[in-house]
C-alpha cells in the first residue's frame, strides 16, 4: 500500500491505559511537520515530471511557480484519490534522471575544465619552450659573430703576413739576383781560362 500525506493525517493510535507512551500531541505536532514537508516534495515532484514530460516533447518547459506550502491539517482530511497513490514508479523515474542529468552535466563541466586547463599548461609550456630557443639561438648568433670577428681577424693577420713575407722574399731574391748581375759583369771582363778553367 502507497502511504500518502493524508495516511498520515488520518492516522489514528490507540491509547494505551496503564502504560507509558509518547505525548499524543506531541506525535500530533511532529505528523503534521511530516505532511508539510511531505507535501512540497510531492509539489516539487509534479513539477519536475512537467518539466521532463515538457523537455521529452522538445518544447521549452512553463517556468512554475513556487508551490505554496501546505496548510498545516488539524482535522482529518478525506481519503486522497487513488491516482495520488500510483505516481511513485513515474516519479522515481523522473528524479533518477534528473540526477542522471545533473551528473552528466558535472562531468561535461568537470572534462571541460580540465580541457581548457590543459590547453593553457601546453599553451605556457610551449611560450617557455619557444622563449628559451629564442634566447638560444640569440646566444648561438652572438657566439658565432663572436668566432666570425675573431677569423677575420686572424685571416687579416695571415694576410698581412703574406704581403710582408712575399715582399721580403721579392727584395731577397731582387738582391741575389743583382748581386748575381754585378759579378757577372765584374767576371765577364775575364776569359774563363784566365779564370782557371
Amino acid at each position: 500500500m502507497a502511504l500518502t500525506p493524508d495516511d498520515v493525517v488520518t492516522k489514528q493510535f490507540q491509547h494505551v491505559r496503564f502504560k507509558e507512551g509518547f505525548d499524543p500531541d506531541e506525535v500530533d505536532d511532529f505528523l503534521d511537520e511530516i505532511v508539510v514537508e511531505w507535501r512540497k516534495t510531492i509539489a516539487e515532484n509534479d513539477e519536475l515530471k512537467a518539466k521532463l514530460a515538457a523537455y521529452e516533447s522538445g518544447s521549452a518547459p512553463a517556468p512554475a511557480a513556487e508551490p505554496a506550502p501546505a496548510p498545516v491539517i488539524a482535522e482529518a482530511p478525506a481519503p486522497a484519490p487513488a491516482a495520488a497513490t500510483g505516481a511513485g514508479a513515474p516519479a522515481a523515474s523522473a528524479g533518477i534522471i534528473e540526477l542522471a542529468q545533473r551528473l552528466h552535466d558535472e562531468h561535461v563541466a568537470e572534462g571541460i575544465a580540465q580541457r581548457d586547463q590543459l590547453i593553457a599548461d601546453a599553451k605556457a609550456q610551449a611560450a617557455s619552450i619557444v622563449s628559451e630557443a629564442e634566447t638560444r639561438g640569440r646566444e648561438e648568433l652572438a657566439k658565432l659573430d663572436r668566432e666570425r670577428s675573431s677569423l677575420e681577424g686572424r685571416i687579416s693577420e695571415l694576410r698581412n703576413f703574406e704581403r710582408d713575407y712575399r715582399a721580403q722574399l721579392r727584395s731577397y731574391i731582387e738582391g741575389k739576383l743583382r748581386d748575381l748581375e754585378t759579378t757577372a759583369t765584374t767576371s765577364g771582363a775575364q776569359p774563363v781560362s784566365a779564370i782557371g778553367l
